[in-house]
């Protein structure tokens, strides 16, 4: 909740020493609920757009694509999860799914006997070459064919100065654990 909730009768006075929240102004209110909305709509058009055009979901995409960027194809599992910004036992799950398609592999880590590389495998490459057109597409049309190119530098700014204020150093975010 994220704004004043309607007023309990059987709430008790709030705790002795306590701040207060900050509730959020009506328009601070509204510009949430107007991301949320929009985030919400975002995922889930390009989640279908994948499954459509390639058979994953977006977050699969994602993987292949931080894979592809990488030299030889290959990352460390830990290094994909907290690059990827999920759990370990998440990326596990997608990129056994992933090696059921051939699209990625396992491999031992040379330096270190209990890590994992993941490797992007020519036909994931291939795959990924395949569905990003039309990946790129959605996010244009979805995106930035309705912002002008001011409005798409200023969200990209915004979008920097929240993930930067979300991630300090030393955070307890999921992926580092």
């Amino acid at each position: 909740m994220t704004n004043r909730p309607a007023p309990d009768p059987d709430d008790r006075a709030e705790g002795e020493g306590q701040p207060a929240p900050r509730w959020l102004t009506a328009q601070e209110q509204e510009t949430w609920r107007a991301y949320r909305h929009a985030s919400t709509l975002l995922e889930d058009h390009l989640d279908r757009q994948l499954q459509r055009d390639a058979g994953m979901p977006h977050i699969y995409y994602g993987l292949l694509v931080q894979l592809s960027e990488v030299p030889r194809r290959r990352m460390r599992m830990t290094e994909l999860a907290e690059s990827a910004k999920i759990t370990r036992s998440r990326l596990s799950h997608a990129i056994a799914r992933l090696e059921k398609n051939g699209w990625v592999r396992r491999e031992d880590c040379p330096s270190d006997k209990r890590g994992q590389l993941a490797v992007l495998t020519d036909e994931g490459f291939a795959m990924l070459r395949g569905s990003a057109p039309g990946h790129v597409a959605a996010v244009r049309a979805a995106v930035f064919d309705r912002l002008t190119p001011e409005q798409a530098a200023q969200f990209g700014e915004m979008c920097r100065i929240i993930a930067s204020g979300l991630e300090p150093a030393g955070a307890d975010v999921p992926w580092l654990r």
